[in-house]
């Protein structure tokens, strides 16, 4: 008889790992104990040799579907006061000190929807429905380790019969800690009426057929729904929402729906069906019965499947309406505010876009948005990360003990903490120009330092002056007693795309967005960087141009066009602005009159879109820049690769590079006055982002003839467009570059508070 100790680190709590490991230790004929520890599963096993090795396999190489084992500790107990063991029990968790992993919220798994579905189960129409495998963990959570009494379960004490499964290795909620049932588990109503369960659900599902908009309580906090095929619906959403443009998400009942729907390629229809299920952008089918509202003037749509209880009654319940197969699922929240987590926030913000609330009175003690991702190389590729895969760490190759909270970026925000080598990205917070979202990123902060048991020695933030994230980090820095470190914007984005791709060997960083603080005081966007986890050199950028109008001008990409062209005649007969409008826009340059000098590839992008007319100005973020490249998919879809070529000249000085933009931008003006049409502006587009790239791998080359550095990291918004993003790694890989790309971290604002905590460990305040 031997006995060992198994410590097992990864995401194994609330994973069902406990049940899972007493169940086989039945099977293998093993005794001894399992526990959480706070930060990993301890297991005392005792048993024979054979049955012993054979256990700790299981373990290791065919954990729970849910779980991911990352390391596994083993040493053999020789102990002579080692008690004997009669049986496998889970045993009280207790605190210990070290690396934590915090599961992600579980979408609801097969076996539980074919319960909720089963008039002969006791959990039929359950809106709560869960087991060991599937449901809430980081949303309900208080304090580690996962245990009921530690989530906002414990308002909800189990009756007999769920007890009786929570403490049964037979069964499949065997210490689950979320575990209910429609006598003892939390309750849907309509928010204001005495309409609940069933009732409150069937006054949903009537509502949204006749035309109407409803918010419901989910997971991670509320959705606003309706029909998406109806149009009158989804103009009204658009109008109380006052987003006139910005796609929305959609819901649809099932794979075959969204097989009807989309254009699903290999790979797609695993992760929508997973156990994520994050929103997808699919390609719409030509004969696609969505309303053309719900993404306009683009190719793809935002599709998840549903992922909680709920959402599955409102589109399958036995009262005898019927319901449409695609619902508008888009966050509930008023246009800058984070998304509403509890009655209040949703009486507050929300109640006025919708005709009704489905709410619920289990807590949300965390907020999770819906995560979204694209596609890119036959894999996902991330623009919004949150719901099913925050808080998962970034794990960094060495444990570094130091322990860092670095805020993130004013737009798209999310904070990190790293902590024993491990880089945890909170779920997504929002725009930090709104006070609201303030107060949520600094609520959400300090929940999950407290959840991660952290006690940062160091706060990171940007280092533009007027960012509310860099006061939030001022005022925590100066609470705690520590240290406040900023780092340049691109930088950081280079540095977050380095960390996922656990390089850290010198890198030529293209980092392209659409503003960021630069170190002179301008604004930059369009940099290529020399990267290492230590500092930066600016090596290259686009051309500097001024970038008039203010704020305006982030939003108004026809008075970058005007700047760059400087030909009053050529805007006016382009439609980009009037005569005057342009002469206006010339003086401000000149006399630098409520003008910077800027290079940001972004604002490039609009201009190019303004240009073409496609769009003058944008109602939300991108919105320009994703409307030329759906036009240069569009062409490249019909017509392949581009004839009509453009320049893109690259030029160099005292060792840094400049591509020359400008000449870019007014090269495509003239040839689209030449000939105004619909497929000259396609394919003038296109030729735009194949003339953009070559100037970006001549610009690479150039740099690694000087320094010898072949490979290069793309990070930043810009390389959120995809064709964009594809063409540059293809031909820069053509050129024997190494290529880094992002995957499961945004290039945009909201990955870079992990390039922000990777600097942190790395400064050199922690050697003083």
């Amino acid at each position: 008889m031997k006995t060992m100790k198994l410590r097992v680190f990864g995401i194994v709590q609330g994973v069902g790992f406990r049940p899972f490991t007493a169940v086989a230790a039945q099977r293998h004929g093993v005794s001894g104990t399992v526990a959480n520890k706070g930060s990993y599963v301890e297991i005392v096993a005792q048993g024979g040799a054979a049955q012993l090795a054979a256990f700790a396999d299981e373990i290791r190489n065919h954990p729970p579907e849910r779980a991911v084992v990352l390391d596994l500790e083993q040493a053999d107990i020789s102990d002579e006061n080692t008690r004997n063991y009669n049986d496998f029990t889970i045993i009280e968790s207790e605190k210990e000190y070290g690396r934590i992993f915090v599961s992600p919220d579980i979408a609801t798994c097969g076996k539980c929807r074919a319960e909720l579905y089963d008039p002969k189960n006791r959990r039929y129409l359950h809106p709560f429905i869960n087991c060991t495998q599937c449901g809430p963990r980081l949303t309900i959570l208080d304090t580690m380790p996962y245990d009921r009494e530690r989530t906002s379960m414990k308002a909800f004490p189990m009756c007999p019969e769920c007890a009786a499964e929570y403490h049964d290795p037979a069964t499949r909620r065997y210490d689950a800690q979320p575990v209910c049932c429609n006598d003892c588990g939390p309750q849907v109503r309509i928010l204001g009426t005495e309409l609940t369960g069933g009732d409150a659900v069937t006054a949903v599902r009537r509502a949204v057929m006749q035309g109407k908009i409803a918010a419901v309580k989910g997971i991670g906090g509320f959705h606003l729904c309706c029909d998406a095929r109806n149009a009158e619906a989804v103009r009204r959403l658009r109008q109380l929402k006052h987003r006139p443009m910005k796609p929305f998400a959609v819901m649809m009942r099932d794979m075959e729906t969204v097989r009807r729907e989309c254009v699903v390629q290999a790979g797609q229809e695993a992760y929508l069906t997973g156990w994520q299920k994050p929103v997808m952008l699919l390609e719409k089918c030509a004969d696609m019965s969505l309303c053309d509202l719900i993404a306009p003037d683009n190719e793809t749509v935002g599709v998840m499947l549903p992922y909680a209880p709920v959402q599955m009654l409102l589109f399958d319940y036995p009262d005898g309406i019927d319901m449409t197969d695609c619902m508008v699922m888009t966050s509930g929240n008023a246009r800058g505010a984070p998304i509403c987590r509890n009655d209040a926030d949703a009486q507050k913000e929300i109640a006025g876009f919708c005709d009704l609330i489905l709410t619920h009175d289990r807590e949300i003690l965390i907020r999770a948005d819906d995560s979204v991702c694209d596609w890119l190389e036959g894999a996902p590729y991330m623009i919004r990360r949150s719901r099913g895969f925050a808080p998962l760490p970034v794990m960094l190759r060495e444990a570094v003990g130091r322990q860092v909270l670095a805020i993130g970026g004013e737009l798209k925000n999310s904070f990190c903490i790293a902590r024993h080598g491990m880089l945890y990205a909170s779920p997504y917070v929002g725009d930090t120009a709104d006070l609201r979202t303030v107060a949520a990123l600094r609520e959400s902060a300090e929940r999950l330092c407290g959840l991660l048991e952290a006690e940062p020695e160091l706060v990171v933030c940007d280092t533009h002056p007027l960012y509310n994230t860099v006061t939030v980090a001022q005022e925590i820095a100066q609470e705690r007693g520590i240290p406040l470190l900023q780092v340049q914007h691109h930088y950081a984005h280079i540095l977050s795309c380095m960390a996922e791709n656990g390089c850290t060997e010198r890198v030529l960083g293209l980092s392209f967005d659409g503003t960021g603080y630069g170190d002179d005081c301008t604004v930059w966007g369009g940099e290529l960087l020399l990267c290492d986890p230590h500092g930066y050199t600016r090596t290259g950028s686009v051309e500097p141009f001024m970038q008039t109008g203010g704020d305006l001008s982030a939003k108004e990409g026809w008075r970058i066009a005007a700047a760059l062209l400087g030909d009053d005649a050529l805007c006016e007969a382009l439609g980009v602005c009037a005569a005057q409008e342009s002469r206006v826009i010339g003086n401000m340059a000149r006399l630098g009159v409520n003008s910077v000098k800027s290079t940001s590839c972004g604002r490039i992008f609009d201009a190019v879109s303004a240009v073409l007319g496609i769009r003058r100005a944008s109602t939300f973020e991108g919105e320009a820049s994703v409307s030329l490249m759906t036009r240069a998919e569009q062409f490249a879809k019909q017509n392949g690769v581009s004839a009509l070529k453009l320049p893109c000249s690259v030029t160099e000085n005292g060792g840094f590079v400049t591509m020359q933009t400008t000449a870019l931008v007014q090269e495509t003006a003239q040839r689209f006055w030449q000939s105004c049409t619909p497929e000259n502006r396609d394919a003038l587009a296109y030729a735009f982002h194949d003339a953009l790239v070559e100037m970006l791998v001549s610009a690479s080359e150039i740099i690694r003839e000087q320094t010898g550095i072949g490979i290069c990291a793309l990070s930043g918004g810009v390389f959120q467009n995809r064709l964009l993003t594809r063409m540059t790694a293809e031909r820069l890989r053509a050129a024997g570059f190494r290529v880094l790309l992002h995957r499961l971290i945004p290039p945009n604002d909201g990955g870079i508070c992990i390039g922000q905590a990777y600097y942190g460990l790395n400064h050199d305040t922690f050697r003083r």
